[in-house]
């Protein structure tokens, strides 16, 4: 797809002065609540030990679990091994996700400009994800698997989205790249 589009649709979801305004309230709180991490753990979710951010990394196991999931999910034919299977595979991603969204916010709350708005939106896609991935666990351990399988349907789609997202903060805005996301960026 031609970057210019990509541009322009990022631009079309973040240009909002009530993103911006909604990222105001939020990132000073989001900075009080990890001031108060005890020492290291922020240094760790963005990454420094290794010297690049965190969250790239930590994105594959959800991402894994829920691809695995949606393929096992809506494979022809009906088995319990692979309803058992894509269950797993949900679980699994939707649990490894916690990590990757801890450090996401770490790192969305040293951002500025429209890198700030756009990630506020990918976060806020992710989140969507994850709470119907929640959704959807419950719902198959109510023997709901047609509404389990919608909501992880949907929510793989979302993660598609924050994926898209997250691409353009990193090739469009650069955010992390060649260090890690503990100083402004944007």
């Amino acid at each position: 797809m031609d970057s210019q589009i990509n541009d322009r649709f990022e631009d079309t979801l973040s240009q909002h002065d009530r993103l911006e305004a909604l990222a105001d309230t939020l990132q000073p709180k989001l900075r009080e609540w990890l001031d108060a991490l005890p020492d290291g753990v922020e240094a760790t979710l963005h990454g420094q030990p290794l010297g690049h951010p965190l969250h790239p990394i930590l994105i594959h196991l959800p991402l894994g679990g829920w691809i695995v999931a949606g393929l096992l999910d809506f494979l022809p034919g009906h088995s319990p091994e692979n309803e058992a299977a894509a269950d797993r595979a949900l679980l699994l991603g939707t649990v490894g996700s916690v990590a990757a969204i801890a450090a996401g916010w770490t790192d969305w709350a040293n951002t500025r400009g429209e890198a700030r708005r756009t990630g506020l939106i990918h976060g806020a896609v992710n989140e969507a994800a994850f709470v119907l991935n929640v959704a959807s666990l419950l719902a198959r351990r109510r023997h709901k698997r047609r509404l389990g399988k919608l909501l992880s349907g949907t929510a793989l789609g979302l993660a598609g989205l924050g994926g898209f997202l997250g691409g353009q903060l990193v090739y469009r805005h650069g955010l992390g790249v060649g260090q890690t996301l503990a100083h402004p960026q944007g």
